[in-house]
């Protein structure tokens, strides 16, 4: 990953594609695995508080609270971020950050020491696989590197809780 290579990965929601979210030849190279037009911004994973502080500045209150009692995994649109791939900014400059809690990815977040892009293992507009056994060929064949961790598990998994933090400082709700 840090030579730009592409991994398919379990994260805390699905399995994921992934790369150095600071690489924009290696971000735009899972655009074209998934088929998926630039312009529909990618989130990336984060393994420690201080790491999200360090893409994105403060963390408002509410948003901590949110995070610290979602119940389940939460990614969050930040009204900035310093460090990403421009590759990864939406229009006005907002980027979805997740800061992990599952085992594999937050240990490749911490290691590589920036964040991870993280996108469903799927091409654009298919359905994202459940588990490992459900990912097409083509994606598995299009990575540099698939994770052997995980890839026997049939856990039921949920996709995260996305709100978007307001350059007003508000919350929105994205997906519930």
């Amino acid at each position: 990953m840090r030579d730009g290579g592409v991994i398919l990965y379990p994260t805390d929601t699905i399995w994921g594609i992934g790369c150095d979210a600071t690489n924009t030849a290696a971000v735009r190279r899972v655009y074209e695995i998934k088929r998926r037009s630039d312009s529909k911004a990618l989130i990336s994973l984060v393994g420690s508080k201080d790491a999200l502080r360090e893409v994105v500045g403060d963390i408002p209150h509410e948003a901590e609270i949110l995070m610290e009692t979602a119940g389940r995994p939460l990614t969050i649109v930040f009204p900035h971020a310093d460090l990403l791939s421009t590759a990864l900014l939406a229009d006005d400059g907002s980027a979805g950050l997740r800061l992990t809690s599952e085992a594999y990815s937050a240990a490749l977040c911490r290691g590589l020491g920036v964040p991870v892009v993280s996108t469903s293992a799927n091409v654009s507009g298919s359905p994202s696989p459940r588990f490992f056994s459900e990912i097409d060929s083509d994606i598995i064949n299009a990575v540099d590197y698939v994770a052997m961790y995980r890839r026997d598990d049939t856990t039921p998994s949920s996709p995260s809780k996305v709100i978007k933090i307001n350059p007003d400082g508000s919350i929105t709700t994205l997906r519930p």
